[in-house]
């Protein structure tokens, strides 16, 4: 997983998890880190196999689709100003995500170990919440990067 940017997005609303994932892709797409097909794979992969998470007492989603739509590794860390409704991963009802982690990947396998990393760092429930309650950009970043990967060259917007 070298060189993976990771790009932040605060404060920001959506009415459903469309709405989400039209962002991220239009998003992704101007950054240069995914290919034409990331949008509609993104769609089309959440319609398939959502990607909402319900934890102990808190949401996420973490929405992905196959490495052949990445150009660069990446991902898109997005923290709304109110929650958004995703279908949930393993149940057929809806979690209201809290935290919103876009994974882009080009190679399969990066994908299985950052899921599982993220995974198991996520059911932390004080990292969830330092994340949740980090002042700015610059402390969710550094929250972030620090539990799940090292590196530097940091975009903060997306």
């Amino acid at each position: 997983m070298k060189n993976m940017q990771l790009f932040v997005r605060d404060n920001i609303f959506f009415e459903d998890h469309f709405d989400a994932l039209k962002h991220i892709g239009a998003a992704m797409l101007n950054a240069g880190v995914v290919k034409n097909t990331y949008p509609q794979a993104l769609l089309d992969r959440e319609k398939d196999y959502p990607t909402g998470i319900a934890l102990e007492g808190y949401s996420i989603a973490i929405p992905h689709c196959s490495a052949d739509n990445a150009i660069s590794p990446a991902i898109y860390l997005i923290r709304p100003n109110a929650p958004v409704p995703f279908d949930q991963a393993d149940d057929t009802g809806k979690v209201n995500a809290q935290l919103i982690i876009a994974l882009i990947v080009t190679d399969p396998k990066d994908q299985l170990v950052l899921l599982r990393n993220l995974f198991t760092n996520i059911q932390d429930s004080d990292f969830f919440y330092a994340l949740l309650n980090a002042e700015d950009e610059e402390t969710l970043v550094s929250t972030f990067k620090n539990k799940i990967f090292n590196q530097e060259g940091v975009c903060h917007e997306a």
